[in-house]
């Protein structure tokens, strides 16, 4: 009979060296984080004693000045943390040190309730920090004696972090605990005080309380000048100071502030000598509680293009620095802004160096973003100036938001800035809803032109007609337009229309200009046909314009297609693309078209087509295929146009100069009544072939 297996549940077994390594070496990816951890660990002990010391006050011991104090022994190879905080027993040693993933940070928090634990600044959520001390100490010492206990009753709990520690009983005098760390070979850079005096101003710089470390040393014959009893050689050290701010500025009332507190601190949290343009500090509270603080500078960093250097905002938890470019929280289209943002809510992997994706960062980042876009809209309105040399700055990089913030478009294209027809220069300063106060009655859409540059837009012959007509036109010469126009189709309920693609409407506004399309066409038939034998493999079609009223020709692309300045961008990144044949649009009444039309060699009316399609080609900024071919054809049509006009004109030698100053004054003044009708034709020299008559006051003195 077979035996009958009964339900049974099991723990699961940890091997405790094997996990303290993963810890040790794989959990944090600097090493230099260990620092961090055990500041925390020190301010969530002064926090603890503060809220203890509420009830029993006599837990201070006489000392109320909390503080963390750090300080190496490059002789011995240590480096030393210690604050003045709660302490431990020799039971919460044990545990909290000897129990991984413990946190006794995290279960003081749950014991607060009400405003007391609204009010708490416990920064401890793993229990795993402490440990990241081994990543670069083989040994780690730690005396502690809980306030309000005697010094007897101190404890010394020590480890190699091999799976094994020794707790013991010790004296400890001061309150508080002390982490003594053994370097590990080759991490003698933690025995540098400036290396160490950075770390801290990266990572803790705005912990509530001071962090002190002892002042730099001299040598006492410096002091021999003030002081004369000072001979004795030994070297003194100076009072300890505080290497922190221990204030957050973003915690602070707004009221309390002024205009040089926000600049101070922009300049040292974005290390600007500048002060910003513009800033706005706010505090969020409700179901999701957080602070930011956030600037825009004056004006951009050589780097601003460069998408992957580490930018912009700073994460903060509780005042504990986490990482730089908190790209979760700010937008790549707004990664000029710089500032911090600090929450007690956001949920850190165990390291606490990656930020994971949930709807409360979601909800942080949406309202974020919202008080940027909001800040620079208020400055567009009520300090154009300011906002003209904002988007001076950072205009191209915003205009990435109507790509890649789909949600709030809208409020993106109406910061956008534009150069048109309207100006007279090149700056960048019509809004979108400027173009469309000034809209003429009957127009249909917002014209567009793009090229890669100011001047190739504003003297394209596709703005002929619009001139023409008084119609402004935006002239859109930054690469990120291209991108721009495909995601902004309308603004006000009015499409975005591109005048270099499609057949031109202008509707009533141009009603009475042009005959009808079929019927142009038709009168033109011929030379339209010209044009698509001789073109064939280089345009999709043919047609008469009604954009153009100077200039011989232009291409166009249908409406759907991808413009022709977009594919030059593309191919210019070596992206291959597929390019599709422009239309061409003509001119009949150019004198270039009708000389082609009249023209009855067939390789001249091939060279004439190739001409003007190559001039509309160079006329919106491409580039030529065989620009010998084109010089060669321009050449040759010059030399034949010059032929038919004549033969060239000869040079006369001129005569010696051998008469008197009279008879020469004379010379000149006949010559210049009688070339007066030459001069203007070019040819003050007869032709080849032809003789002229000599002034007989001239033959004279010639012959003498």
């Amino acid at each position: 009979m077979a035996e009958v297996q009964s339900k049974e549940t099991h723990g699961f077994q940890t091997e405790v060296r094997k996990l303290l390594d993963l810890m040790i070496h794989s959990l944090y990816s600097n090493k230099e984080i260990f620092l961090r951890e055990l500041i925390s660990n020190a301010s969530d002990a002064a926090d603890k004693l503060r809220f203890e010391a509420l009830s029993d006050d006599a837990l201070y011991e006489g000392d109320g000045e909390l503080g963390v104090r750090i300080s190496f022994d490059a002789d011995s190879r240590t480096v030393s943390v210690r604050d003045n905080g709660i302490g431990m027993t020799r039971e919460e040693i044990a545990s909290n040190l000897g129990t991984i993933a413990r946190s006794g940070t995290r279960q003081f928090f749950e014991a607060l309730t009400g405003d007391a634990a609204k009010d708490t600044q416990l920064i401890g959520q793993f229990g795993v920090g402490f440990y990241s001390s081994f990543i670069v100490a083989d040994r780690v010492v730690v005396t502690s004696r809980r306030a309000g206990r005697p010094a007897s009753e101190g404890v010394r709990w020590e480890s190699s972090g091999e799976g094994e520690f020794t707790v013991e009983t010790a004296d400890v005098e001061p309150r508080g605990t002390e982490v003594v760390l053994h370097l590990r070979d080759g991490e003698d850079e933690f025995l540098d005080r400036w290396r160490l005096r950075n770390i801290v101003r990266k990572y803790s710089d705005h912990v509530s309380i001071p962090i002190l470390m002892p002042g730099e040393g001299k040598a006492d014959a410096e002091a021999d000048d003030d002081d004369a009893d000072s001979n004795t050689g030994e070297v003194e050290t100076k009072d300890e100071e505080t290497i922190n701010a221990a204030t957050a500025l973003w915690t602070r009332n707004k009221s309390e502030l002024g205009d040089d507190d926000y600049n101070g601190f922009y300049k040292h949290v974005a290390h600007d000598f500048e002060d910003p343009l513009a800033w706005i500090h706010s505090r969020v509270e409700g179901t999701l509680e957080y602070s930011l603080l956030l600037f825009i500078p004056a004006r951009a960093p050589f780097d601003l293009w460069d998408r992957n250097v580490r930018r912009g905002v700073k994460l903060y938890v509780r005042r504990i620095f986490i990482m730089d470019d908190a790209e979760h929280l700010m937008p790549a289209y707004l990664r000029f802004v710089r500032g911090v943002i600090d929450s007690a809510d956001l949920p850190l992997n165990i390291s606490r160096e990656i930020l994971q994706e949930n709807r409360r960062i979601q909800s942080i980042r949406t309202g974020a973003v919202k008080r940027v876009l909001d800040l620079l809209g208020g400055m567009a309105k009520d300090d154009s100036e300011k906002y003209a040399k904002f988007w001076e700055h950072f205009g191209r990089v915003l205009k990435e938001g109507v790509v890649e913030d789909g949600r709030n478009r809208e409020q993106v294209a109406k910061l956008l800035r534009f150069a048109s027809t309207h100006g007279a220069d090149d700056a960048q300063s019509v809004s979108l809803d400027d173009y469309v106060s000034r809209m003429k009655e009957g127009q249909k859409g917002i014209y567009y032109i793009t090229a890669d540059s100011y001047r190739t837009a504003r003297h394209s012959p596709h703005l002929e007609v619009f001139d023409k007509h008084g119609l402004e036109v935006l002239l859109l010469a930054d690469p990120i337009d291209e991108w721009l126009v495909m995601h902004l189709t309308e603004y006000e309920d009015k499409p975005l229309v591109s005048v270099m693609k499609g057949e031109l409407d202008l509707g009533e506004i141009a009603s009475g200009d042009d005959a009808p399309k079929e019927e142009a066409d038709g009168d033109h038939a011929p030379v339209l046909e010209r044009f698509r034998e001789a073109l064939s493999g280089r345009i999709k079609d043919v047609r008469v314009t009604r954009r153009l009223s100077t200039s011989p020709a232009c291409l166009v692309s249908e409406e759907f297609e991808m413009s022709r300045h977009l594919e030059r961008i593309l191919d210019a990144a070596g992206q291959s693309v597929d390019s599709a044949r422009p239309i061409l649009e003509i001119n009949p009444d150019h004198p270039m078209v009708t000389r082609l039309a009249a023209e009855t060699e067939a390789s001249r009316q091939t060279d004439w087509a190739h001409l003007i399609f190559d001039q509309a080609l160079l006329s919106e900024g491409g580039r030529l295929e065989d620009a010998a071919a084109f010089v060669r054809r321009m050449n040759t049509l010059i030399v034949d146009l010059a032929e038919g006009a004549g033969p060239a004109p000869t040079r006369r030698r001129p005569a010696k100069k051998t008469a008197t100053k009279k008879t020469t004054t004379k010379k000149a003044a006949t010559k210049k009544t009688a070339g007066a009708g030459r001069k203007t034709a070019g040819a003050s020299n007869p032709p080849a072939g032809e003789e002229t008559a000599p002034d007989s006051a001239e033959q004279s003195p010639t012959r003498d």
